[in-house]
């Protein structure tokens, strides 16, 4: 019989010879020092071979415990090597049967005509959330228990709307299972009402300069509506309420002095908002478009012009190019303006929350007019305008913090 140590100070010879261990086991040394352990077993009449491992990577004991199986493998009238090419395929099918094959497959077929941004968030989805849990296992037989588990991992971090909208893709790439023939049941169904509600709170605001800089690009990019794209674009500029930006009048807006002035729906008082060079490009750019009208931004569905559009197409513009509710809203971007301008480019507080329309006070108590710090503000929105095109072109100076 075989030793680990005989196995270990076998040396290569000028030709393959063998070392026997028992019931039909050997080891075969080959010229350039290589180690096979051997099977040499009878069926049907027929003498065959079957390879039970390369050594020292499969040890002399795993090598025997093959043995043993192949030993009872014969005694059932089963030939190890047919045994071994069944399971080999039978792996084969599972991968090629596998989630993250599934799930690839869909991406490819179904998201090519979504914008880039979307694209990247929904396989970030996958990849983060999805494919390190349940990726190699037949999408057959994954349970509802298993994926609500990975759901819940995601809940756990505080991305409830994010496990949402895995759930939401989960069930995408299983419909697309089932109707390739690859599974009969959806059962991302079963889940439904399983996750915590999306609750209200704060509007969700990007304040890492990387992350806006990745959303501004996104904006660009979207291939909707030219108005939807151009009142995304425009809002984080201005950082106004989303309601004043939809309800922008052409005749509240003066290219010579580069001002908007309006009354502010939320006090009623007028207030100005300086125009940089950025956002007067845009406005020039739909002139042409809408300018017939009362406003800037029309619904499109009325036609005359006589409505400003709704809320729900800048939203649902920002879900289309991927972002969550819980990651970004219209009304964010006015957090995200106080948070910048104050922390990164180091604008007086009263500078922003004047330019944010908020009831600003002076040592006396008396409220500041609509003039004050004017021409402050007039510079600090051109050099805000300037910092977020060098965050879309990535050549912004970013705190690694």
């Amino acid at each position: 019989m075989l030793t680990d140590t005989t196995c270990k100070n076998a040396k290569a010879k000028d030709k393959p010879y063998k070392l026997a261990d028992e019931k039909g086991m050997f080891l075969l040394i080959n010229p350039n020092g290589s180690k096979y352990f051997r099977l040499k077993y009878r069926i049907d009449g027929k003498e065959k071979l079957l390879a039970l491992g390369v050594y020292p990577q499969i040890s002399l004991k795993q090598a025997r415990e093959k043995r043993d199986k192949a030993k009872q493998q014969l005694a059932d009238g089963i030939d190890p090597n047919d045994n071994k090419k069944a399971v080999k395929l039978a792996k084969a099918d599972n991968a090629a049967n596998s989630f993250e094959v599934l799930a690839r497959e869909w991406f490819e077929r179904n998201m090519s005509d979504k914008s880039e941004s979307h694209q990247k968030r929904t396989l970030g989805m996958l990849e983060r959330d999805v494919l390190p849990f349940l990726g190699s296992k037949p999408i057959a037989d994954i349970k509802a228990p298993e994926l609500l588990a990975v759901l819940r991992k995601i809940e756990e971090r505080g991305a409830v709307e994010s496990a949402h909208r895995t759930l939401q893709i989960f069930g995408q790439v299983t419909r697309y299972a089932i109707a390739t023939g690859r599974i009969d049941v959806d059962i991302s169904q079963f889940l439904r009402g399983s996750l915590r509600p999306v609750n209200g709170g704060h509007f969700a605001a990007i304040t890492n300069p990387k992350e806006l800089g990745a959303l501004l690009r996104a904006i660009d990019s979207y291939s909707g509506s030219l108005m939807v794209k151009t009142a995304l674009q425009i809002a984080p500029q201005v950082f106004v309420r989303p309601i004043e930006l939809r309800g922008m009048e052409w005749q509240h807006v003066d290219f010579e002095t580069k001002e908007w002035r309006y009354l502010v729906t939320k006090t009623n008082v007028q207030h100005i908002v300086p125009l940089s060079n950025q956002v007067t490009k845009a406005l020039e750019s739909v002139k042409p478009i809408t300018g017939h009208g009362r406003f800037v931004f029309p619904s499109e569905r009325t036609p005359d012009g006589s409505r400003c559009m709704s809320d729900v197409a800048l939203l649902a513009a920002l879900r289309r190019m991927g972002f969550s509710k819980e990651e970004v809203s219209v009304h964010g971007f006015r957090a995200t303006a106080r948070t910048l301008l104050d922390e990164v480019l180091g604008f007086r507080p009263d500078f922003i929350e004047h330019q944010l329309a908020h009831a600003v006070r002076d040592p006396n108590g008396r409220a500041y007019n609509r003039t004050a710090h004017l021409e402050e503000r007039r510079k600090m929105m051109q050099l805000w305008a300037d910092y977020l095109d060098s965050l879309k072109t990535g050549t912004a100076r970013i705190s690694n913090d």
